[in-house]
């Protein structure tokens, strides 16, 4: 993992899931992240690894079609709300239906194909915009918003 400014080469997918785990561990309730980039650039993996740093329960898979899934944390911890928004590009009022500026009061929530559908949310987000490189590596591009401005500074330091 090799980190620039604003910028973090994955060369493995251990990387990738070492790099969600950084993440995280520094969230907490009524944090929003945002994961952008094409399929298989990674971005289940990623919320793997934020899983893993959150400590929550349960396997993470992609949630294409139940749309969103919580993963509770044991002993009073940060739940996840782990979304895929991917059916629900071009319909901004079917991601009011899911109630997650609620679950911002109580969780960190994750939305891969979030981009355009969610900052609705909130001022305070972190977007990552993953590439996948004809090699095989992936580069997370860090589009920090409100608050994460100071706060992505400790994952690419």
């Amino acid at each position: 993992m090799v980190a620039a400014q604003g910028m973090i080469t994955l060369s493995t997918v251990d990387d990738t899931v070492e790099f969600g785990r950084r993440l995280g561990k520094i969230l907490g309730a009524g944090d929003l992240v945002l994961l952008a980039g094409p399929l298989g650039a990674g971005k289940t993996v990623l919320v793997r690894g934020i899983a893993a740093g959150l400590g929550v329960i349960g396997r993470v898979s992609s949630p294409t079609f139940v749309i969103e899934r919580v993963h509770k944390a044991p002993n009073g911890g940060v739940p996840l709300v782990h979304v895929d928004a991917y059916r629900l590009i071009g319909h901004i009022e079917e991601v009011d239906d899911l109630d997650l500026d609620t679950d911002l009061t109580e969780a960190a929530v994750v939305i891969e194909w979030g981009e355009n559908l969610a900052e609705q949310l909130s001022t305070d987000y972190l977007l990552i915009r993953l590439e996948r490189l004809p090699d095989d590596t992936r580069r997370a591009h860090l589009e920090p918003h409100g608050t994460w401005t100071t706060r992505v500074e400790s994952l690419t330091a």
